[in-house]
């Protein structure tokens, strides 16, 4: 059995791993912290039949851990993982402390100081169909936002092969409310959120485009750049991603579900969906999986579009796939049950 534990367990994510776990056959969950709910349960906060008492970070028993999970906020994760990687526990870290390779761009993105710039070299960015061979040898896992894993595993099979004809990259995504975090919030209580469908964060403002250029910029070149407009769409979970590309001479939208059939073939968690068909939040919510889908706006001019739940393959899932990767599981392990289709 693998021994975890999770640093903050009563947000989304942290409530998300709770569940995984508890169907998981090769996990033990040995503790869950929360700094402000320390000494309840976590059926105290949420409607569960699962009976798991909370203690704050400093009483986590590191020594009884083999792996830790950080659902923290960035800027508090950070000093946690560095706490836990130095006892020898290999850290799944969901927050943004360790996504971006360079230090200044971190602290340019995210306005803050980072507290250990030296892990930086040793974190590997958890985009497990990318990664996997990386993330299977890693200590520390940087596990990506969910925006940019919706956006991502979308565009690898076109940026890695070099498709591109236009270096710019439209990407228009839209997630439910829960992307937001637990925490209260003026714009995502209810009356704020409901019959209503807003941009945010549009331009180069929101923070996970710094991930989207950073991984394009990496597979396909520093010329590459992105345009990133995020939406709040009134339901509670998912993200459906629309984006917009211009190849070289010679596509259509069978020969793409066919190219990306083939590169994605064997892959657990990813659907390639057939002309005709489009990605929609039903096709994703409540599992692991991450949908794409094609459709032609003009000559050599094309829409992808793409579809996961942000709480699972855009987090939580995620670093569950990633944690069997580095233990020699199955990849799908403790996942299967949430796959439907």
């Amino acid at each position: 059995m693998i021994r975890v534990g999770i640093f903050g367990a009563t947000g989304y994510t942290g409530y998300e791993l709770i569940k995984i776990f508890h169907q998981h056959p090769q996990v033990e969950l040995v503790f869950a912290t929360s700094e402000h709910s320390a000494g309840q349960n976590i059926g105290d906060l949420y409607p569960c039949p699962y009976n798991v008492p909370l203690i704050a970070n400093e009483a986590a028993p590191l020594s009884e851990i083999e792996v830790a999970f950080f659902c923290l906020p960035h800027g508090e994760s950070v000093s946690w993982v560095r706490r836990a990687y130095e006892a020898g526990v290999r850290c799944i870290d969901l927050s943004a402390d360790f996504r971006l390779r360079d230090v200044h761009t971190y602290e340019t993105w995210y306005n803050t100081t980072h507290h250990a710039p030296e892990l930086l070299a040793y974190a590997v960015y958890g985009l497990t169909e990318v990664y996997r061979e990386q993330i299977a040898r890693a200590r520390l896992v940087a596990c990506p936002g969910c925006y940019p894993t919706c956006a991502l595993l979308a565009l690898y099979p076109l940026v890695k092969h070099h498709h591109l004809a236009s270096s710019r990259i439209i990407v228009d995504a839209k997630s439910g409310v829960s992307g937001a975090g637990r925490a209260p919030k003026m714009g995502s209580l209810f009356v704020e959120v409901n019959e209503d469908f807003k941009p945010y964060s549009v331009g180069r403002a929101h923070r996970h485009l710094a991930e989207i250029e950073q991984e394009v910029k990496t597979w396909g070149g520093a010329e590459l750049s992105v345009i990133f407009a995020p939406h709040l769409l009134p339901v509670n979970r998912g993200i459906l991603s629309t984006i917009y590309v211009t190849l070289n001479a010679g596509w259509s939208v069978q020969r793409l579900a066919e190219f990306y059939a083939d590169l994605y073939a064997g892959e657990p968690f990813v659907h390639v969906l057939p002309p005709g068909k489009l990605a929609s939040l039903a096709y994703v919510v409540h599992t692991n999986r991450f949908v794409v889908s094609f459709a032609q706006a003009g000559e050599n001019e094309f829409i992808l579009v793409s579809a996961l739940d942000n709480l699972l393959k855009g987090a939580s899932g995620q670093m569950v796939q990633n944690m069997n990767l580095m233990f020699g599981l199955d990849e799908a392990m403790g996942l299967e049950n949430q796959v439907v289709g």
